[in-house]
């Protein structure tokens, strides 16, 4: 009786020899709230996998992923900054999002080959979904072309807003981000210009800045009128340098962990082919 409850002591109930394994990909890691939302779902759901965190190096990226993809029992990968583009050519195949932007967060086996999806814009689109926020006709300000940037403008455009204006450090990012806008919804006007609020209703972060421990804000603002939504992609912090001036300025605000909430379980059911 006492050997049986020294080795129950000894064990955990969630991961087994017969664990499925999926992993999200990123430099820095330790913002992501993947491994613990993730691995809560597939608990949930009665699947037997765990996510983990991956940290790799950017010059380590590529054979580490090809090592990483050679382990029988993974399943699937998921990207963060900054190898969502990076990661595309690992992908036989690719989703209609995700050919669209040209970057992908999901990487999934499928059978001998794998496939590659991005949930971002769906998931930042469920949570505006969810609120009840409008995007149909709205004036919008996008800070960030990057994959997750590409990502949203692109499912937003979907959606049929009024305005999308784009901003990126990169220019030439801002520019190819705002053609896929425009070629997704004709009716939406659409500029790439530096950030401006006094003429939008939404205001949407997918920059990295503020993520961490940095303390900058995506624009060069003191304050922001009250009838703004601030949307910061962010997810760690949650309250973000953005977010924590929109909240002392009285703005609706939506935050990051809600665009992955959002995201979830329709990522789940790719990894698992609930999908098809």
């Amino acid at each position: 009786m006492q050997q049986q409850a020294a080795t129950a002591a000894d064990e955990v109930d969630f991961v087994s020899g017969r664990t499925r394994l999926y992993g999200i990909v990123g430099d820095p890691i330790v913002q992501v709230r993947s491994p613990e939302m993730f691995s809560a779902t597939f608990r949930r759901r009665g699947i037997e996998a765990i996510m983990v965190p991956l940290h790799v190096a950017p010059d380590a990226f590529e054979p580490t992923l090809r090592g990483l993809m050679a382990l029988r029992n993974l399943d699937g990968l998921v990207f963060t900054i900054p190898y969502k583009v990076r990661a595309v050519p690992f992908a036989s195949t690719l989703g209609a999002q995700a050919a669209t932007v040209g970057a992908i967060n999901a990487l999934a086996r499928d059978g001998t080959q794998w496939k590659g999806e991005i949930f971002d814009g769906l998931g930042c689109v469920e949570a505006f979904r969810r609120r009840g926020i409008a995007l149909r006709g709205a004036r919008l300000m996008v800070i960030g072309a990057g994959g997750a940037g590409s990502a949203v403008a692109v499912a937003i455009a979907h959606e049929q807003p009024a305005f999308v204006r784009v901003h990126d450090v990169d220019g030439a990012r801002a520019e190819a981000l705002a053609a896929k806008v425009a070629r997704v919804s004709s009716d939406t006007q659409v500029e790439v210009a530096p950030p401006r609020i006094d003429d939008i209703d939404i205001l949407l972060n997918v920059s990295p800045a503020g993520m961490l421990d940095d303390a900058r804000l995506p624009l060069d603002v003191a304050t922001l009128p009250p009838q703004l939504v601030v949307f910061d992609a962010i997810v760690k912090p949650e309250r973000t340098p953005l977010i924590q001036l929109a909240e002392s300025c009285g703005c609706t605000t939506v935050f990051g962990r809600e665009m992955m909430r959002g995201q979830i379980d329709r990522m789940v059911d790719y990894f698992t082919g609930v999908d098809g």
